[in-house]
């Protein structure tokens, strides 16, 4: 099939607004306030939390996985499956990892952003050789942001 057989996309459905959906101004006093959290701070927050969304790239494209961690000395650790597509696609790839607690009744939270260089080893259990593999994600930069 050459260029000009190559069938153009089919337009995306678009759904008018509901009448309900305004957008929301900037600077509306009913939303939390965004304030910025120092590196120690944020990743004391990081600690509090079992699970996150580590954020990679798989062919090109963004992929996004809830998965549990701890937080150590040198960064933060997943253990996943050794064949998993997350092992394979992250060793050695600059990712994202996220994680947050935020209240859904008044907006109230944090949340932590780390972005670092994955490195893939075999978990250190003998009881699971070939099993499961550790990520530690090493903090190159960490943001954290606290709503009030």
């Amino acid at each position: 099939m050459n260029r000009d057989q190559v069938p153009s996309p089919r337009p995306l459905p678009y759904d008018p607004p509901a009448p309900n959906d305004v957008p929301v101004p900037v600077g509306r006093p009913d939303l939390p306030e965004l304030r910025e959290l120092d590196r120690k701070r944020a990743l004391e927050l990081l600690a509090r939390a079992d699970v996150g969304r580590v954020v990679y790239t798989v062919d090109a494209l963004p992929a996004v996985l809830p998965v549990p961690f701890r937080l150590a000395p040198g960064g933060v650790l997943l253990s996943v499956p050794a064949g998993s597509e997350l092992a394979r696609a992250v060793d050695g790839a600059v990712i994202a990892f996220e994680a947050d607690e935020v209240d859904g009744r008044d907006g109230s939270g944090w949340f932590v952003t780390v972005l670092g260089r994955a490195q893939v080893r075999p978990a250190a259990r003998a009881a699971d050789p070939g099993g499961t593999v550790r990520i530690r994600i090493r903090p190159e930069l960490v943001i954290g942001r606290c709503l009030a």
